[in-house]
C-alpha cells in the first residue's frame, strides 16, 4: 500500500502544487509516515484530500449505511442514544440532529496552555489520516473541511488537559469539532481569534455535523498520535546531536577514541548502538586499532554513550512501527464497514501503543540528557578534565580568579535533567477508572505524548548547553596548540564551524541565556550537519 500511495503522491506532485508551492502529502486512504505529518505541521508540506472517484464513493457508502441502519432499525450507539455509560439513553429523533453539538458542547472543559499550533496541526493531519480509512461513517465533505483548515491555515485553539486516552481524546478534539461548525476559536495569521470570525473573514460557512461525525471526529487517539509524531521527529535528531557532542567532548576531554572501533561493538550487536559507535568512531581519528590498548579506559558517560544512546536510537524503530500503525489506522468506535453493512462496537480508540511508545521514548530520551549530563560535569572540573581550566573558562591568567566560566550552565543543566528524569515516570501505568466506571481502565497516552515533549524540550535545553561547552573545550585545546585543525576529520570541522557561527567564545563572563535560547531554537531547526 505504501508504495502505491507514494506513486500517487508523486503523480499528483508532478501535475499540481499546493497554493503556496510546497509539496503536497496525498490523503487517500494510504499509508502515511511521521516524516509526512511533520512537513504538514511546519508548513514544509500541504494536506490533500485525494478527488479520486473510488476514494469519494468509499468515503461516502459509511455514512449512506449509516443512514439506511437509522432508517429500518431506528437505533444506532452515538447516533440515537447517550455516549458511554449513557449508551441506555434513547435519543428522541427530532433531538438526533442535535447530539453532536451537545458532545462537543460538554467536552469543552479542556485546560492547560493550548497545544502549540504545529502540535495541532500534526493533530489535524492525524484524525485526516484516521477518517479517510473509509471506516467512520462520516461525508467527504467533512474530510473537506479538515483539509480546508490545514490548508488556509485555520488551526482550533485546543487545551492540552484533559484526556485520559480513552475513550480518545475526547476534550481536546472536541474543540476540533466545534471548530468545524464555527463555534471556538482558531490561531489564524498568529492570532487567536474567533472561529465565525474567521470564517466571514474567509467566506467560509460553517458545516454542520450529522449524527455519527461528533463522534468519529472526537472518539478517536489523533491528538497523541499527532503529538507522537513530532516526539519522534525531535528524538531522532537528537540521537545524532549528543553523538556528535560526545565527538566533541571525547577531543576535549582528550579520550580514548578506541572506545568506539568497529571490532570492540561487532560483538555487540545491536544496530542503534553500533550505529551511534560509527557515528562517534567517524568522526574522531583513531588510527590503527593496537594489539592492546596502552590508554586507560574513559568514565562510562564517554566510553558507554554508544550503549546509552544507541537504547534511543534502537527504540526508535520499534517507536516508530508502533506511532504510524496508529497513524494509519481507524481509531474510533463505532467501526462502520460500509462495503460488507456491518456496526463493529468495540475499543479502537484505546491508545494504549502511543502510550507505551511514548513511555519508552521519554525514558530513553532522558537517559540521553543524564548522560550528557555527565559529560558536562567532567568538562567543568579540574580533577577530570585532562588539564582544561575549572568552568572551561577561557580569560586570561589575569582575570580568571573573577570568572566562571560555564560554572552556572553546569548547575542548570544538572537542573534540567532531574526534571527530564522526572518527568520519564510512565504515564500508562496511571490509569483511572473514570466515566460511572465505563472507562475504567485508559490508556492515558495523552499525558505520555505531552511528557514526551517536555522531557524532550529539557534534553535539548541540555544538549545546547552541552554543544556550546564541548565546542569552547576544543577550542581551548586548539588555542593551546593540543591540537590542531589537521588532527579533525571534516565533519568534527563542520560542527566546530557551524558552532561558531552562532556563538562566541567565552574569555569574559557574559549572561548565556540569550544564546542558549538560539541554541534550542536551533536544534529544534535542527540546524548542525550530522549523520548520513
Amino acid at each position: 500500500m505504501r508504495a502505491e500511495h507514494s506513486l500517487k503522491t508523486m503523480q499528483l506532485e508532478a501535475g499540481m502544487k499546493s497554493e503556496t508551492g510546497r509539496p503536497v502529502v496525498l490523503f487517500d486512504g494510504g499509508a502515511l509516515t511521521i516524516a509526512e505529518i511533520v512537513a504538514i505541521a511546519r508548513r514544509e508540506s500541504q494536506a490533500c484530500l485525494s478527488t479520486e472517484e473510488a476514494f469519494r464513493e468509499r468515503i461516502q457508502r459509511g455514512a449512506e449505511f449509516l443512514e439506511c441502519i437509522l432508517a429500518e432499525e431506528g437505533v444506532i450507539y452515538g447516533v440515537t442514544t447517550g455516549y458511554g455509560d449513557s449508551c441506555e439513553v434513547a435519543v428522541p429523533p427530532e433531538q438526533v440532529s442535535t447530539l453532536p453539538r451537545h458532545l462537543y458542547t460538554f467536552h469543552g472543559c479542556g485546560l492547560g496552555e493550548p497545544f502549540s499550533v504545529e502540535e495541532t496541526r500534526a493533530v489535524l493531519a492525524a484524525r485526516l489520516s484516521s477518517l479517510c480509512q473509509g471506516y467512520s461513517g462520516v461525508r467527504y465533505s467533512l474530510l473537506q473541511r479538515i483539509e480546508t483548515l490545514l490548508r488556509q491555515d485555520v488551526i482550533p485553539v485546543m487545551p492540552s488537559e484533559g484526556s485520559v486516552g480513552a475513550s480518545g481524546d475526547l476534550t481536546p478534539l472536541s474543540y476540533l469539532a466545534a471548530v468545524i461548525e464555527g463555534g471556538r476559536e482558531v490561531w489564524y495569521e498568529g492570532e487567536r481569534r474567533p472561529t465565525a470570525e474567521v470564517y466571514r473573514q474567509l467566506g467560509l460557512e460553517p458545516l454542520p455535523l450529522m449524527p455519527k461525525e461528533g463522534l468519529a471526529l472526537m472518539n478517536g487517539t489523533a491528538v497523541m498520535t499527532g503529538v507522537a509524531c513530532l516526539c519522534v521527529h525531535r528524538a531522532a535528531y537528537l540521537a545524532q546531536l549528543s553523538a556528535r557532542v560526545t565527538s566533541l567532548a571525547s577531543l576535549a576531554l582528550q579520550g580514548n577514541a578506541f572506545h568506539y572501533d568497529p571490532l570492540l561493538f561487532s560483538v555487540k550487536p545491536h544496530p542503534g548502538q553500533n550505529a551511534v559507535a560509527d557515528w562517534i568512531h567517524g568522526d574522531l581519528k583513531a588510527g590503527e586499532l593496537p594489539r592492546n590498548s596502552s590508554r586507560l579506559q574513559d568514565r562510562y558517560s564517554l566510553r558507554c554513550a554508544p550503549h546509552v544512546i544507541g537504547v534511543l536510537q534502537d527504540a526508535l524503530e520499534f517507536i516508530t512501527r508502533f506511532v504510524e500503525n496508529e497513524l494509519n489506522s481507524a481509531n474510533d468506535n463505532p467501526i462502520i464497514d460500509g462495503d460488507g453493512e456491518h456496526v463493529l462496537h468495540g475499543g479502537h480508540f484505546y491508545g494504549g501503543h502511543i502510550a507505551f511508545a511514548m513511555d519508552s521514548l521519554k525514558v530513553a530520551v532522558a537517559n540521553v540528557a543524564d548522560l550528557v549530563d555527565r559529560q558536562m560535569a567532567q568538562l567543568m572540573d579540574p580533577k577530570f578534565n585532562h588539564g582544561l581550566p575549572a568552568n572551561l573558562s577561557g580569560a586570561p591568567e589575569a582575570t580568571r580568579p573573577i570568572n566562571h566560566g560555564f560554572k552556572a550552565v553546569q548547575i542548570a543543566v544538572s537542573a534540567w535533567t532531574a526534571e527530564a528524569l522526572k518527568a520519564s515516570l510512565a504515564a500508562s501505568i496511571f490509569s483511572r477508572s473514570t466515566e460511572c466506571h465505563n472507562q475504567d481502565k485508559v490508556s492515558m497516552g495523552t499525558i505520555a505524548a505531552r511528557d514526551g515533549q517536555r522531557v524532550l524540550t529539557l534534553t535539548e535545553q541540555v544538549l545546547a548547553a552541552a554543544i556550546l561547552a564541548a565546542w569552547q573545550g576544543v577550542q581551548l585545546r586548539l588555542r593551546r596548540g593540543e591540537l590542531s585543525l589537521d588532527d579533525l576529520q571534516d565533519a568534527i570541522r563542520a560542527s566546530l564551524e557551524e558552532t561558531a557561527g552562532v556563538f562566541e567564545f567565552l574569555e569574559q563572563d557574559r549572561e548565556l541565556e540569550c544564546d542558549l535560547r538560539r541554541c534550542v531554537d536551533l536544534i529544534r531547526d535542527q540546524y548542525w550537519t550530522l549523520y548520513a
